[in-house]
């Protein structure tokens, strides 16, 4: 291989590597901010219309919060929508599915519905467990998406 050759691969590579490090550089500083705050970071997902998946979820997140410390040390985002919205229904929730879902709330947690949900299912927040706030993008995945860029880690149960 000629040396022009070479140095070209070379800056090349050093290219290649200044990207990734750009790329990656984000994601740094999202983990020094959850540590200065000096909580965990936590999103559960629910998206689906088994009563029992949802149960325990909430109970996962009770646990969850309890591992860590309470709620002066893990910021916990439950983010609901599709099929599971009907579960949240207040005229028809199961009642141990509300039992859990409140000692969340009383826990820290912080519950968001997907606006789309919420218009395809023509339930508003008025028709759901109290509690439950709008998702801030209406669409849930792409919040979900959000929420993992600022350094939430994603749960699915």
């Amino acid at each position: 291989m000629s040396k022009g050759i070479e140095k070209r691969f070379f800056l090349g590579l050093v290219a290649v590597a200044a990207l990734a490090a750009l790329l990656a550089a984000p994601a740094w500083v999202q983990a020094e901010e959850s540590h200065a705050t000096g909580k965990v970071k936590v999103l559960y997902h629910v998206d689906g219309k088994d009563p029992e998946v949802a149960k325990y979820a909430l109970a996962l997140i009770a646990k969850h919060i309890e591992a860590e410390g309470g709620p002066d040390k893990i910021d916990v985002k439950l983010v609901v929508h599709g099929p599971a919205l009907p579960l949240f229904d207040k005229e028809t929730i199961d009642p141990e599915l509300k039992k859990k879902f409140d000692l969340i709330l009383e826990k820290g947690a912080h519950a968001e519905m997907c606006q789309v949900s919420m218009k395809i299912f023509g339930k508003g927040l008025d028709k759901l467990a109290p509690g439950f706030e709008a998702t801030l993008h209406p669409v849930a995945v792409k919040r979900i998406a959000d929420l993992q860029r600022e350094g939430y880690i994603y749960i699915k149960p």
